[in-house]
């Protein structure tokens, strides 16, 4: 009778090791949002990159946690022709997931596919100054430039330059296939996305078996979903008021770290009401910075008065020129010929805009503005917002790496157009020089600025919360990323 209940004590007691060393061998991310699809090359929401980027889909290139360019698919290059031609040598006996061979067949089309006129890819302009790809062998391509770019190895690190196969694309929203360390597994819409490790992945294998991208919207679910252990780290925790309360709990680790994250009030500049630069200027200086990242961020996020990043080293405080002066706004407005002006304001669903979104239409309203605040969830936005153009005004965080570009796309969805910024940026495509490059970038930061193009509010921080053993998770984002391609449980 002893022995067979300690042969029943040891079995439970395996069988419970072996239930607790599973759990560790995966992972539940927390995220806000829930991509729209997974296609990288045919999509603008940062979602889509915080699910498949490094994990499912690569690139020629790619970005380190630290914001270095590191060898991906590509394993080296080297550049010809003053500038104008590189020569990428490729990995060898790499495999898409479905089996299909990875050769230089591949890279061609995935660019040639970005470039085409009938392109959906939000990120275009990273493809324009190539001139043409040539394969030479299965294991080197080359990429031919109209003009010299230093950056190329840059532009190729998006999310939006992945590799891509023809036979398989068709189905990348639903269903993608890369050549990455996870393959995707399924997508249960609204709840999660699962992905299991690829065991014939040509680099360093995944630690993980598996990894679950839970989608949890409100702030208050995501706590509780912490605190229980239904999700294992939340790389961008959207509860700032939150983070002193898990900080002080041994189980959680919270780490603050930078993004690319230009958080702006959106201004769409051929609205009839907002095309006179007076008023977007008094709709600027209505809003008070500080008072929105404290009320909104709880104390998290540094102040913008630009799109540029204050980490890069081009980046020039131009706070000033949109400083919190309420009264300001008012003669502005008066100068302008604007009274009782009634403006639309959408919103996503992150907090920071939802938040934000309540304090500034509270600020604007103080100088005579008003606003309709309209809550939309992230299909809806990106539907209504970003493609639509039916908006005044929307909050939101543009997550790409120096993507100040978007300031030279008049049909970009705040609509802006201007000779000068387009002549520097256009300057900037062909300078390798690191003082002039710096010099010009300036420049573009102080004509948007001048221009009160939008309301620029804060940069995001990456407020990070994970379970305590877990190791490898990104400090910062360089790019918008939950790379897991080096995460594990530590015991």
């Amino acid at each position: 009778m002893l022995k067979s209940f300690r042969l029943i004590l040891f079995s439970l007691l395996m069988l419970s090791g072996v239930t607790a060393f599973a759990a560790k061998s995966g992972i539940t991310i927390g995220m806000q949002l829930e991509p729209p699809n997974l296609d990288p090359t045919g999509g603008a929401a940062a979602a889509i990159d915080e699910v498949v980027y490094a994990n499912i889909f690569e690139g020629l290139t790619r970005f380190a946690s630290d914001g270095s360019i590191q060898p991906a698919l590509a394993k080296g290059w080297s550049v010809e022709n003053e500038g104008k031609k590189y020569v990428f040598q490729l990995q060898e006996n790499v495999q898409f997931h479905d089996g299909t061979a990875f050769t230089a067949d591949d890279v061609k089309f995935s660019i040639e596919r970005a470039q085409a006129e009938e392109s959906t890819n939000a990120q275009k302009g990273l493809f324009e100054n190539i001139a043409g790809v040539e394969v030479l062998d299965d294991s080197t391509v080359v990429v031919n430039l109209t003009n010299p770019d230093g950056n190329l190895p840059f532009n190729l690190a998006w999310g939006d330059a992945i590799i891509v196969a023809v036979e398989s694309i068709e189905n990348a929203k639903t269903a993608p296939v890369g050549t990455g360390p996870f393959v995707f597994n399924n997508w249960v819409q609204g709840d999660r996305i699962n992905l299991k490790r690829n065991e014939n992945y040509w680099g360093e294998p995944a630690k993980l078996e598996s990894v679950t991208f839970k989608f949890i919207s409100e702030p208050t679910a995501a706590f509780a979903a912490m605190m229980a252990g239904d999700v294992d780290a939340f790389p961008v925790y959207p509860a700032p008021e939150n983070l002193p309360q898990l900080e002080a709990d041994p189980r959680f680790s919270v780490v603050l770290g930078s993004t690319e994250g230009e958080t702006i009030l959106s201004i769409n500049n051929k609205s009839e009401k907002l095309s006179d630069r007076k008023v977007r200027k008094a709709i600027a200086h209505a809003i008070d910075r500080s008072a929105l990242i404290e009320g909104a961020m709880f104390g998290y996020g540094t102040p913008i008065g630009t799109h540029f990043a204050p980490h890069h080293p081009a980046y020039v405080d131009l706070t000033a020129n949109s400083n919190y002066d309420p009264e300001l706004s008012k003669s502005l407005l008066k100068e302008a010929g604007v009274g009782n002006l009634e403006l639309s304001l959408k919103l996503p669903p992150p907090a920071y805009a939802r938040r934000g979104g309540e304090i500034i239409a509270s600020q604007l309203r103080s100088v005579g503005i008003e606003t309709k605040i309209e809550n939309l969830e992230w299909a809806q936005w990106l539907e209504q917002v970003f493609k639509g153009k039916d908006f005044d005004l929307t909050i939101v965080s543009h997550t790409e790496p120096m993507d100040i570009g978007i300031y030279v796309k008049p049909d970009y969805y705040f609509q802006y157009e201007n000779a000068e910024l387009q002549g520097v940026m256009e300057t900037l495509k062909s300078e390798s020089d690191d003082e002039k490059r710096t010099e010009l970038l300036q420049q573009a930061q102080n004509i948007i600025a001048n221009d009160y193009v939008n309301g620029f509010l804060f940069q995001l921080a990456k407020t990070g919360v994970a379970n305590s053993k877990i190791q490898g998770l990104w400090e910062n984002a360089p790019t918008q990323a939950n790379d897991l391609t080096a995460v594990f449980w530590a015991e």
